[in-house]
């Protein structure tokens, strides 16, 4: 059985170093001395090892087992290699009879500057480990004391149900929930007169909403301005014209615009019977005529006529401005359990709304926008 610390492959050369506190351990370690949690005793002994073979394997079992996700995939493994030069290690569990009962892919995100995070999967919302319940353990064992070895200063499973583990349980992130009815003047109907009213205001004012694959640079180009002005670094082009190429089948963009200008802007994933929209913005300026209203709506209509039958408003901070947002479509709250470990007592990845990083993120919203298109993909990378 090859380690599977031996898996987590060497980033490009331009990944940082971890930080001076983080115990240095070899990836390259002697597969003899493989960690308690390779095997676990039980009716049916579950090993755990890295994804050795077929990717398509990889995604036939994401696709099948009950409580996967579009983050799940396999795809996204060389998006975080070749674009985001992380390294990764896709964990498989099985059975005596070497059938697979368990995936969980991690990521290593670490910087001099922000930390060192193994994490499953960063930049999303989920990703966990998924399996049957006894493959499940097993990976979640095995991933912190992975964790344990690498000397990270987190660890952060991003379940979507519930896990029995002796892990911490981070209810931080929430995201909002509406249930689709066959058909969108059924859900217009039912929405309460004010809402209406914003949705139309867009409308009067002539914005339009354009859908397709063409829609990538629009998206980027208002995803960049508004990240500028919440003062984050925003994620590389390039990170979304390789998901636009990976998922074409799952992924869809949008954009709201105004005398040809996109003004509004999201994207999502289409995985089963439910619709994420993972990332959305709108630019300030444009916000007297509620751009991001329809913005969603539109996303609403489109996905009620391919059937969807829940659209996941994506994660939030409870409580706040874009949680209120989401919650007047009428949608339900739904808790993100994420499992965590650490041995520093970290409770979070970096975050703009943390103090520590409020002054970082007041600078970041005074710079040209050209300046934080530039370097902001150097470390947005590293915000996991």
């Amino acid at each position: 059985m090859v380690d599977t610390a031996t898996a987590l492959r060497r980033a490009a050369p331009h990944a940082a170093a971890p930080r001076a506190i983080a115990r240095r351990v070899s990836l390259h370690r002697d597969r003899r001395h493989a960690p308690p949690a390779e095997r676990r005793a039980g009716p049916s002994m579950i090993s755990v090892a890295p994804l050795d073979g077929s990717l398509s394997t990889w995604d036939a079992f994401a696709t099948a087992v009950p409580g996967s996700t579009f983050c799940h995939l396999a795809g996204w493994r060389a998006i975080m290699e070749d674009v985001l030069g992380h390294e990764c290690c896709y964990t498989i569990a099985c059975d005596d009879a070497g059938a697979w009962r368990g995936i969980l892919p991690l990521v290593r995100v670490r910087s001099a500057l922000f930390g060192d995070y193994l994490v499953s999967l960063p930049f999303l919302n989920a990703g966990g480990p998924v399996g049957t319940p006894s493959a499940v353990a097993t990976l979640v064992e095995h991933a912190a004391t992975l964790a344990r070895r690498l000397g990270v200063d987190l660890l952060e499973l991003r379940t979507r149900g519930p896990v029995e583990s002796a892990l911490r349980l981070s209810e931080r992130k929430l995201t909002v929930r509406l249930q689709l009815p066959p058909a969108a003047e059924t859900l217009w109907r039912a929405f309460d007169p004010k809402l209406r009213s914003q949705i139309r205001r867009p409308q009067r004012d002539g914005l339009v909403t354009r859908f397709g694959p063409d829609q990538v640079d629009a998206f980027y180009d208002v995803f960049a301005r508004n990240m500028r002005s919440l003062g984050t670094p925003v994620l590389p082009r390039a990170f979304f014209t390789r998901l636009a190429a990976t998922f074409a089948g799952l992924i869809v963009f949008g954009a709201v615009y105004r005398n040809g200008q996109p003004v509004a802007a999201g994207c999502g994933f289409v995985w089963r019977d439910e619709f994420e929209m993972t990332w959305a913005s709108s630019l300030r300026e444009h916000s007297r005529s509620a751009p991001n209203m329809l913005l969603y709506w539109s996303f609403i209509e489109q996905m009620i006529a391919r059937g969807v039958r829940v659209f996941d408003f994506g994660r939030c901070t409870p409580g706040s401005g874009t949680h209120r947002f989401k919650r007047q479509w009428g949608g339900a709250d739904v808790a993100l359990p994420w499992l965590q470990w650490s041995a520093r007592n970290v409770v979070a990845t970096p975050s703009p709304e943390r103090p520590t990083y409020r002054l970082a993120a007041a600078l970041w919203r005074r710079l040209p926008l050209g300046v934080t298109n530039r370097i902001g993909p150097f470390l947005a990378r590293r915000l996991p």
